[in-house]
Protein backbone atom coordinates (compact mmCIF):
# COMPACT_ATOMS: atom_id res chain seq x y z
CA UNK A 1 0.00 0.00 0.00
CA UNK A 2 1.02 3.58 -0.68
CA UNK A 3 1.64 5.77 1.99
CA UNK A 4 1.14 9.90 1.41
CA UNK A 5 2.53 12.89 3.37
CA UNK A 6 0.05 15.32 3.05
CA UNK A 7 0.09 18.87 5.33
CA UNK A 8 -3.11 20.54 6.64
CA UNK A 9 -4.13 23.37 9.11
CA UNK A 10 -4.07 22.93 12.85
CA UNK A 11 -8.00 23.76 12.15
CA UNK A 12 -8.71 20.85 10.10
CA UNK A 13 -6.14 18.52 11.65
CA UNK A 14 -8.52 18.88 14.45
CA UNK A 15 -11.45 18.58 12.40
CA UNK A 16 -10.06 15.46 11.21
CA UNK A 17 -9.15 14.10 14.35
CA UNK A 18 -12.53 14.60 15.86
CA UNK A 19 -14.60 13.27 12.99
CA UNK A 20 -12.41 9.80 13.22
CA UNK A 21 -12.55 10.00 17.00
CA UNK A 22 -16.51 10.36 16.25
CA UNK A 23 -16.56 6.78 14.34
CA UNK A 24 -13.88 5.06 16.43
CA UNK A 25 -11.55 5.22 13.53
CA UNK A 26 -7.89 6.48 13.39
CA UNK A 27 -7.29 9.42 11.41
CA UNK A 28 -5.31 7.18 8.71
CA UNK A 29 -8.35 4.92 8.87
CA UNK A 30 -11.01 7.91 8.25
CA UNK A 31 -8.98 9.37 5.62
CA UNK A 32 -8.63 6.49 3.78
CA UNK A 33 -12.66 5.64 3.86
CA UNK A 34 -13.13 9.27 3.18
CA UNK A 35 -11.14 9.51 -0.06
CA UNK A 36 -12.73 6.41 -1.11
CA UNK A 37 -16.28 7.58 -1.00
CA UNK A 38 -14.97 10.54 -2.99
CA UNK A 39 -12.95 9.21 -5.56
CA UNK A 40 -15.57 6.06 -5.83
CA UNK A 41 -16.95 5.99 -9.39
CA UNK A 42 -19.97 3.68 -8.00
CA UNK A 43 -23.53 5.04 -6.13
CA UNK A 44 -22.87 4.74 -2.47
CA UNK A 45 -24.47 1.61 -1.30
CA UNK A 46 -28.55 2.27 -0.48
CA UNK A 47 -28.58 5.28 -2.97
CA UNK A 48 -31.34 4.28 -5.03
CA UNK A 49 -33.65 3.16 -2.26
CA UNK A 50 -33.09 6.40 0.03
CA UNK A 51 -32.86 8.93 -2.70
CA UNK A 52 -34.85 7.73 -6.06
CA UNK A 53 -36.94 5.27 -4.02
CA UNK A 54 -37.67 7.38 -1.37
CA UNK A 55 -41.05 9.60 -2.48
CA UNK A 56 -43.13 9.37 0.25
CA UNK A 57 -45.74 11.56 -1.53
CA UNK A 58 -48.55 10.36 -4.01
CA UNK A 59 -47.28 8.84 -7.21
CA UNK A 60 -45.67 11.15 -9.55
CA UNK A 61 -47.28 11.58 -13.07
CA UNK A 62 -46.42 13.20 -16.08
CA UNK A 63 -49.29 14.79 -18.44
CA UNK A 64 -48.97 14.08 -22.39
CA UNK A 65 -46.55 16.18 -23.44
CA UNK A 66 -48.40 16.89 -27.41
CA UNK A 67 -46.35 18.21 -29.96
CA UNK A 68 -45.30 22.00 -31.01
CA UNK A 69 -44.17 21.17 -34.40
CA UNK A 70 -40.00 22.66 -33.66
CA UNK A 71 -38.41 19.42 -33.92
CA UNK A 72 -39.76 19.33 -37.71
CA UNK A 73 -39.18 22.92 -38.14
CA UNK A 74 -35.35 21.98 -36.75
CA UNK A 75 -35.13 19.29 -39.60
CA UNK A 76 -35.57 21.73 -42.28
CA UNK A 77 -32.86 23.33 -40.72
CA UNK A 78 -30.19 21.04 -40.13
CA UNK A 79 -30.48 19.38 -43.21
CA UNK A 80 -27.45 18.23 -45.38
CA UNK A 81 -27.84 19.90 -49.01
Amino acid sequence: MTQLLIEVSEPIAEQLRRRAEAQGLRVSQYLVNLLSRELSEEWPPGFFEEVVGGWQGKPLERPPQGTDGKPAQLLGVLSVR
